[in-house]
């Protein structure tokens, strides 16, 4: 019996989270594969929708951790199925807007593909009226996640 030699998607999307959480956003940029694509498919208007690439999803994050300190991911769901390179993730990240010091938390979905145990897609499901809302105080919310990208 042979054991796989790469990651499968659920170990990668573990991996994300914990990486998140450590506010590593080059280890998280490590984990996807070159021509990796990020997508949000309920973005706000002016927000990029699609990211392609794993250097132009490193701009993008470049000032994350500028905006939002992660302090907690909670309520994590895993959904395998039959498809190892494929996984559905439920999760709740709470933590505090930097500038305002206001806190916040967020319910995702994340729908991940994976080849070779690098990601290869990710649809980022949540809500951008409750984002908005949290960072409404935050003239910085545009900058921090605006780098040229396809939209």
């Amino acid at each position: 019996m042979s054991t796989p030699t790469t990651r499968s998607a659920v170990d990668v999307a573990q991996e994300s989270l914990r990486l998140l959480l450590a506010k590593d956003m080059t280890g998280y940029t490590a984990l996807w594969a070159e021509d990796g694509v990020f997508e949000v498919p309920f973005a706000a208007p002016g927000q990029p929708s699609r990211i392609q690439g794993r250097a132009a999803l490193r701009a993008h994050l470049s000032g994350y951790t500028d905006l939002l300190d992660v302090r907690e991911i909670t309520d994590v769901v895993l959904h395998e199925g039959a498809d190892r390179d494929r996984v559905v993730m439920e999760f709740q990240a709470g933590g505090v807007v930097v500038a305002t010091r206001r806190p916040y938390r967020m319910a995702y979905i994340a729908v991940i593909r994976t080849r070779d145990g690098a990601i290869e897609s990710y649809r980022d499901y949540w809500s951008p009226s409750a984002a908005a809302d949290v960072l409404a105080d935050v003239d910085t919310s545009q900058a921090a996640f605006a780098p040229e990208v396809t939209r």
